[in-house]
Parts: C-alpha cells; sequence; structure tokens
C-alpha cells in the first residue's frame, strides 16, 4: 500500500479543448515525482470547510507553489510587486498547514507553501527580494526556472537528506523575513538568501524556496514518502 500523499492546489482558468473554466489544478511534475517516489498523489483545492476529514485521509502532504500572500496575512502593506493574490487560498492553506502541523503528518512545502509555513508560525516575509540581495537572479526570467546552488546548514534533516551543498530551480522574487515559531534556517544560497526552513521538533516539516519537483533528484520526495510511510504505520488515518 502506497501512502496517500495530498497536492495543495491552484484554482486558476484552465482551457479544455474548446473549453476555458476554472479549475483545481497543480502542475504534473508535482504528480510525477511523488509517485516515482512511492507514494499515491491526491490533489488538495483550497478550502476552509472540512480540514479534519481531508487530513484523516492523508499520510503526508505536499503545499505547492504558486501566487504571492496577501501581505495582510503577515501584517504588512502591499508591496508594489507583490502581484496575483488569493484570499481565499491563502486562508485555506493557512488553516491546512495549522492543521497538518498540530496532528504531526509529515510536510514538504515549496516555494509559495514554504512561505505559507512560515507565515502560519508567526513569520513575515520579504516582499521583494532583488531589493535586498540587488539583483533577480533567483527569479530572473519569468517562466523559468534559476538555476543555482544551496548550502545546507550542519545538522538540519535537510542537510542529511541532501548533504552539504545541492543544486536547485528556483523561481521567486519574495523570501522568508522573521522565522515562525520553532522554525530554524536549514539552506542559504551564494548570496546569502535563505532558501529553507524546518522545523527540528516535528516528524517532517520541511520547507524549501526552490522547486524539487522540477529536477531529477528525487530524494526530498522520497524522505516525505518514508516519513509518510512511518506516519501510517504508528496508527495514524
Amino acid at each position: 500500500m502506497r501512502p496517500v500523499i495530498g497536492i495543495t492546489t491552484y484554482v486558476t482558468d484552465a482551457r479544455f479543448g474548446d473549453w476555458e473554466a476554472e479549475s483545481a489544478l497543480v502542475p504534473s511534475a508535482y504528480v510525477n515525482a511523488i509517485e516515482r517516489a512511492g507514494g499515491r498523489p491526491l490533489l488538495v483545492p483550497p478550502s476552509e470547510e472540512g480540514i479534519d476529514e481531508t487530513l484523516d485521509a492523508l499520510h503526508g502532504i505536499v503545499f505547492s507553489g504558486g501566487s504571492d500572500l496577501d501581505p495582510e496575512t503577515y501584517g504588512q502593506d502591499p508591496h508594489p510587486e507583490t502581484t496575483g493574490v488569493a484570499p481565499e487560498r491563502d486562508r485555506a492553506e493557512l488553516a491546512l498547514l495549522q492543521g497538518a502541523l498540530a496532528r504531526d503528518l509529515p510536510v514538504l512545502a515549496v516555494c509559495r507553501g514554504s512561505q505559507v509555513m512560515n507565515v502560519a508560525l508567526g513569520g513575515d516575509l520579504v516582499q521583494h527580494l532583488p531589493e535586498v540581495v540587488g539583483d533577480e537572479k533567483h527569479k530572473h526570467t519569468a517562466g523559468e526556472f534559476a538555476d543555482h546552488d544551496v548550502d545546507l546548514e550542519p545538522g538540519t534533516r535537510l542537510a542529511a537528506v541532501l548533504g552539504d551543498r545541492a543544486p536547485v530551480k528556483s523561481h521567486h522574487h519574495q523570501g522568508f523575513g522573521r522565522l515562525g515559531g520553532g522554525l530554524r534556517e536549514a539552506a542559504r544560497a551564494e548570496d546569502g538568501t535563505l532558501e529553507a526552513i524546518e522545523d527540528p521538533e516535528r516528524r517532517s516539516a520541511l520547507g524549501v524556496l526552490w522547486h524539487p519537483e522540477e529536477a531529477e533528484d528525487l530524494r526530498l520526495f522520497e524522505a516525505l514518502v518514508e516519513e509518510a510511510r512511518a506516519y501510517r504505520e504508528a496508527g495514524h488515518s
């Protein structure tokens, strides 16, 4: 039996042949990565209803990427470069993430998802990284991933999975500000940008600003599936 891994979805317009409709979807790279790592993916559209019922069905969850969080969720006014906010998705995912952490469900939070994790635990965000680092190397071209390396912090769970250094694919203009309660730094880019966070007190709660689903390296997904299998065998769900 494969552990069931949820993937949070976007809600956006999509075209299906002659039809165009608002749709709950996610890039298939997430689905493929989970399947290749040994899990069974289950799409989780944003909803503030039925949080417990949703989590009861899962053994692990991926919080996917997407648009900027509404700065209101972390007590800031919007920066001119903060765009495409989806308040309904924000509220749903913040509630879902808090529920997942409360029951120690294994979590892998990707790009926007890692920002949701930080905000859910009381942290905030840097709304436009180029003003801090002086360039746009983390999102040099809209629609194209930026390739760079990250250095993993010794002694972290991420370092145990990925080693001292790892190549990653990024596409973000925002970053972590104040860290949420219980979180620690887990990886930095060469320019000093904090690229990953984790909660060392939980079974597995990892957040990365890069997109591991777009790489050939499946170790983060394999680690999630392994933790999800242990979660299930411990009698959850």
